[in-house]
């Protein structure tokens, strides 16, 4: 896709400013208006504008945690994502998985692996399926959330808050370094770009750090390259990488090198008076080629050396420290050079140029001049010597900047005075890789990541710190992805201890004496030759010596004593050999020492495969035990489904079932009004018969009968008030659009209005059983009981005395007055079922005569209680 980066789409009349305007591409020729236009030739602005943008978006906290795929697809989803104009899909970008795993030059299981699926869990990107009318996806809609937040938290002036343009050209700017290329139909093709050959491992670091390059590099097409202190090994070049993608600079040396390899980064040397080679410089060449520099891009191409950045013959110390934390330091450009690209800031006026110190390993080149004065010999560079003494009384220490500064003539070897010092193992393999990166030599991609994700020291976590202890040293020889999967182990066997009944506090103790007396059975770490296959398959395994799961070479690991079930295994052991032994002295008395051991052996050994047997006998009977057991666990849970398959179309054909009393359709046998109005009569009758238990003559049908009537007297005229109130208090009509809920509504509130009186009814009647002759005499007499008990009878009218009497005349009055009550119901209930036979249910079809034959009510109130 080529953005339209036209006169039109910068005017006033778009809404972007004119000063923002002025931030678009140089053109390449010196025409400007003859339309043509070079992604990679961008105005200082311009480039300064998407600098600031790029570094505010891989700074972000979602972002800044993430590895290079996640930021680099942060990057070009920011760069392809719609400007805000006031429209529904503003800040989202539209791409799908496979197109930007071709931008990043990965897999698509790559991306959805390590790229999507971190971004989503940092909340750096929200993500939507696009679908077709048949459901198949046909895209992905992405938000990058820093975009996001800066639009909607961060204000015009925030760094990512880029204008359509800008975004068009940071998209450019990305498809010309590495784009995957495309021909659309009735469009110009875009060529692949710089980068769009270089996938699999590192491909994504190499494409970020190629962006991160151009952004820092100005017209003349060298890199802004980092002041301050820098690794001897690695070089300012290498130490400049690090710094602009946040890795080590072994990593940023080795991306360096793969970049010059794919021939977009060259290594030169700066130019002096005298014609010596100067402090090293870094050529991004598609910038240089965009400027037309194309003499500069030769020269730096010819003057590629074996290391990044060399040190010029007179260079001091370290350089002053920055002016501004986190920038990078002064350009390593020239004095042309600085002058064509000045928005780069010149170096301090005290600072002095650092020294990178020259290689171990002095290269054997032919002689470059024959003058045949004295600085000839010595060295690959023909460099004069300094004087003798120069910088001898500083100390020499390994470390430190000072100790490296050797004489420019010895070429890595000792000054005078000092002992000659062989190089550590990773310098060598340091000069080596950045050799064969300079001579254009193949070498492997991607090593630098995984030594960046590399842990020297153990966990931080307490536990794993105690555990890992005794193998500290072969955990340092580990890679990141080894230690994780020792990490991830070792956390297994803290759970299963934990899982055995060992103490949350003594797990990493154990599991350390664990890792400590393997040692000492192999003889110590220095002779495990592959320290993770050692730690996972023997170091942190559990190693029982008998059936019991808490047993780990004889020990007990939940009380650290000796195992009790080896010992009774020893025993047995014991006890058979001795046995058998007597049982061949028995049968076979003349047998000599090696007639009697071999028999002993062969007899054992018939033993044992018999044990051996039986014990595959009894393992097939419990796998058989088992798979009977998940047969009957089967069969059961089948039976429980057919009972509840069962239950739910029993209860379907009841709930299908007409109400009894009303007929209405699909009413589970009673519909819920009719419900209400028979726990209502129920209740009714229960009522009647609590007030007849004191009000009436036990043995006389008509008082109790008379009284049954006036309390469903009573009782009808409360429920009609408490219907009429309801019916006061609803809207007119309210009620006529759901007569059904209308009626069990008002036939609810009968149904408390009853219950209500049930509970007055029944506390009345037992204040009235209370004040009967039986219950008052067996008041009287457990208050005369109490008061005679032998720790009252020397004061029966004493205050302890009265209390207790009365309490207990208040029991016994309750007992009494429940008694009465549930005897004199229970004899009403006999008397009423005696005298009238309980008729059956008129079915609701014999009842639409009668209620036919009703006449109508014209009280819509009325209708509604009837």
């Amino acid at each position: 896709m080529q953005p339209d980066l036209s006169d039109d789409s910068l005017d006033d009349s778009a809404g972007i400013p004119r000063q923002r305007a002025a931030l678009r591409s140089v053109p390449a020729s010196g025409q400007a208006g003859d339309g043509s236009e070079d992604p990679l030739r961008l105005g200082r602005r311009m480039r300064l504008r998407l600098l600031a943008a790029v570094q505010a978006l891989l700074a972000d906290p979602s972002i800044a945690g993430l590895k290079d795929a996640p930021r680099l697809a942060a990057v070009v989803l920011y760069a392809k994502s719609r400007a805000p104009q006031g429209r529904e899909n503003d800040l989202l970008t539209s791409i799908w998985v496979a197109e930007l795993g071709r931008w990043m030059g990965v897999g698509e299981s790559t991306v959805d692996r390590n790229v999507l699926a971190p971004m989503r869990k940092s909340d750096a990107l929200h993500t939507e399926v696009v679908r077709d009318a048949q459901g198949h996806p046909t895209g992905l809609k992405c938000l990058v959330m820093p975009l996001w937040n800066a639009h909607h938290g961060g204000g015009a002036g925030h760094p990512l808050a880029l204008t359509a343009a800008e975004l068009a050209t940071l998209l450019r700017l990305c498809e010309a370094l590495f784009g995957h290329g495309w021909a659309p139909k009735d469009k110009a093709p875009t060529p692949p770009g710089l980068l769009a050959a270089r996938k699999g491992r590192g491909a994504a670091t190499d494409r970020l750090g190629l962006l991160l390059m151009v952004l820092n590099t100005g017209s003349s097409g060298w890199l802004q390259l980092r002041g301050g202190s820098v690794k001897k090994r690695e070089g300012r070049g290498a130490a400049t990488m690090a710094r602009l993608l946040g890795c080590s600079p072994a990593g940023g040396r080795k991306v360096l090198a793969r970049l010059t390899e794919a021939g977009v980064a060259a290594r030169g040397r700066k130019g002096t008076g005298t014609g010596m080679d100067g402090k090293g410089r870094i050529m991004a060449l598609p910038v240089a080629r965009a400027y037309g520099r194309e003499l500069t891009v030769v020269e730096a191409a010819q003057g590629s050396e074996s290391v990044f950045s060399a040190r010029p013959a007179g260079a001091g110390g370290d350089l002053a420290p920055a002016v501004e934390a986190g920038a990078l330091g002064a350009s390593g450009e020239s004095e042309a050079e600085t002058v064509s690209e000045a928005e780069i800031p010149a170096r301090p006026a005290g600072a002095e140029l650092h020294t990178v110190h020259a290689s171990v390993d002095t290269p054997v080149v032919p002689p470059q001049l024959d003058c045949g004065f004295s600085g000839e010999g010595r060295g690959a560079e023909g460099r004069r010597p300094e004087r003798v003494c120069v910088r001898e009384d500083q100390a020499v220490d390994g470390e430190t900047d000072a100790s490296g500064t050797g004489s420019s003539v010895a070429e890595g070897g000792p000054l005078r005075g000092e002992k000659p010092k062989e190089p550590s193992v990773d310098e060598r393999a340091g000069q080596r890789a950045a050799g064969a990166g300079a001579g254009g030599q193949p070498k492997a991609v991607g090593g630098g990541k995984a030594q960046q994700q590399r842990r020297v020291g153990l966990p931080a976590d307490l536990g794993m710190r105690v555990a890992l202890g005794p193998v500290s040293w072969l955990w340092a020889r580990l890679s990141g992805w080894q230690q994780d999967q020792v990490v991830a182990a070792a956390k297994a066997e803290l759970s299963q201890l934990a899982g055995l009944g060992v103490a949350a506090e003594r797990a990493p103790r154990l599991l350390a004496d664990r890792l400590t007396g393997r040692l000492e059975e192999t003889g110590g770490e220095a002779l495990i030759k592959k320290p993770f296959g050692w730690l996972i398959g023997r170091g942190l395994v559990r190693r029982p010596s008998c059936s019991d799961r808490r047993c780990d070479d004889g020990t007990r690991l939940d009380t650290g004593g000796e195992c009790g079930n080896c010992g009774n295994v020893v025993h047995i052991r014991r006890a058979r050999r001795a046995r058998t032994a007597a049982e061949i002295d028995r049968e076979l008395p003349g047998l000599g020492d090696e007639e009697r051991r071999r028999v002993l052996e062969e007899r054992l050994r018939e033993h044992a495969a018999a044990e051996a047997e039986d014990l595959v006998r009894r393992q097939e009977q419990a796998r058989a035990e088992k798979a009977r057991r998940a047969a009957a666990r089967a069969a059961d849970q089948e039976r429980a489904e057919d009972e509840r398959a069962a239950a739910a179309a029993a209860e379907t054909v009841h709930q299908a079932l007409a109400c009894e009393d009303c007929g209405q359709q699909q009413a589970g046998g009673l519909c819920e009004a009719c419900g209400y109005r028979r726990r209502t009569e129920t209740l009714t009758v229960e009522t009647g018969l609590l007030a007849a238990t004191w009000a009436a003559a036990l043995d006389d049908p008509d008082d109790i009968a008379a009284v049954t009537a006036g309390v469903r007297a009573s009782l009808e005229a409360d429920i009609n008030h408490t219907q009429r109130e309801f019916l006061d208090s609803v809207q007119p009509g309210e009620l006529d659009t759901d007569p059904a809920g209308a009626a069990s509504v008002l036939a609810f509130a009968a149904l408390q209005t009853v219950e209500a009186a049930l509970s007055y009814y029944r506390s009345n009647a037992l204040g009235r059983l209370g004040r009967t002759e039986e219950a008052e005499a067996e008041a009287r007499r457990a208050y005369k009981t109490e008061q005679g008990r032998r720790w009252y009878r020397h004061n029966p009218n004493g205050a302890d005395a009265i209390a207790a009497a009365t309490k207990a005349a208040d029991t016994a009055r309750e007992r009494t007055v429940e008694y009465l009550l549930t005897t004199r119901l229970k004899q009403l209930r006999e008397q009423t079922a005696a005298r009238t036979e309980q008729a059956p249910a008129v079915p609701w079809t014999d009842r639409l005569p009668e209620l036919a034959a009703r006449p109508l009510d014209t009280d819509p109130a009325g209708a509604v209680i009837a």
